[in-house]
Order: structure tokens, then sequence, then C-alpha cells
């Protein structure tokens, strides 16, 4: 859902700075994007990918693992907030205090109603555009991880992991993660009601 509308108003990362802080917004091609908060599911699944991811970057001493907020700032008009990020050890340069400064060797979004479309063809686009070597979109309602990676001509849908698979990443030899223990305890408030 776009926050603006009317006459085409180009923003910059300048403008991006002004906002409060507590809203989740980001900067696409100029305009401002404002998503709601996410829900408990989302934050669930958020949490049991950034623990592994962590863990197997932490343990081969391979980079650094983020979660949102923070910001990826792709250039003066694209200042996006992914939910998870992994830079790599040689390319750490591109971290800096007020987020990062170019485009993260991976970035996970995890599917939303409110940013499905966005995430999936608007980001899809930029993130390739940028140089994000591998794209994976997380979608709670199917339960499947699709893993896209950066080709010639963007980034390409390489494969799709469900539950009862174990996630491969190209990007990340030997991380092996069983799909179902990322959407475990999903919903469980409904089942204690």
């Amino acid at each position: 859902m776009k926050a603006m509308a009317g006459p085409k108003i180009s923003f910059t990362y300048r403008d991006y700075l002004l906002l409060p802080e507590e809203k989740r917004v980001e900067l696409i091609g100029g305009e401002f994007y404002v998503a709601p908060a996410p829900d408990v599911d989302h934050q669930r699944i958020s949490r049991n990918l950034e623990i592994a991811l962590w863990s197997f970057v932490r343990e081969k001493q391979l980079g650094e693992v983020l979660y949102a907020p923070c910001d990826v700032i792709l250039s003066d008009s694209d200042v996006v907030q992914p939910d998870l990020l992994f830079v790599s050890r040689k390319r750490r340069g591109i971290i800096r205090r007020e987020g990062i400064r170019g485009a993260p060797d991976l970035v996970v979004e995890i599917l939303s109603p409110a940013t499905e479309e966005r995430d999936r063809e608007t980001k899809l686009k930029l993130y390739g555009k940028h140089g994000v070597r591998e794209y994976w979109l997380v979608d709670p309602r199917k339960r499947v991880i699709e893993l896209f990676i950066l080709g010639e001509e963007g980034l390409g849908h390489h494969r799709s992991f469900p539950e009862g698979t174990e996630l491969l990443s190209p990007l990340l030899p030997g991380f092996r993660l069983p799909v179902e223990e990322v959407f475990q305890e999903l919903g469980e408030e409904e089942a204690r009601a």
C-alpha cells in the first residue's frame, strides 16, 4: 500500500531519514511504502530462520546476519528493510552504523498479504538490479521457501523447498535447514483458544 497519493513526488534517502523511527517504511524508486507491523507467525518464522542462519554463519565465521528493521541503502532512491539479510565477511565494508550501504549477499523476505506483491515483483527486480546474490521468499500460507539466485538477467527462480525437504543454499555450502523447523509453532494462539 502506497503512503503517498496524487502528483508524483520523488523522495531521497535524506527525506527518508526525517521519518519517525517507529514506522516500517521503505523507499523504492523514490516512493514511500508503509507496511503494518508483522503478525506473530511472521515473527516466529523470522526468529527460526535467524537462529538457524546465525548459528551456521557464526560457527563458520562467514560474516554477519542481521534482521529487520535494518536499512539497506541500495541507492539514494531505494532504501529497504528486508526481514533478514546476510553480508559475507569479505564484503563487511558495506556494513555501516546507519545500515547496509549496498547489496547484501542474501536477502530473506517473509510474505504477508500487505507485502507479497511488492516482495515477489518490485523487490525481486530491485534486489537483482543491485546485485543481491541470493533471495529467499518465505510463504507462510503454502509453507514453502522459494530460492532465487543472481544471473545475467537478475534474480531467477532456482528451486522451491516445501515442508518435508531441507533448504540448501548455493551461497552457503553446507547449510541445511529442515523446512518444517522454519514453520514450527505457527498459529499456536488459535490452538489454545
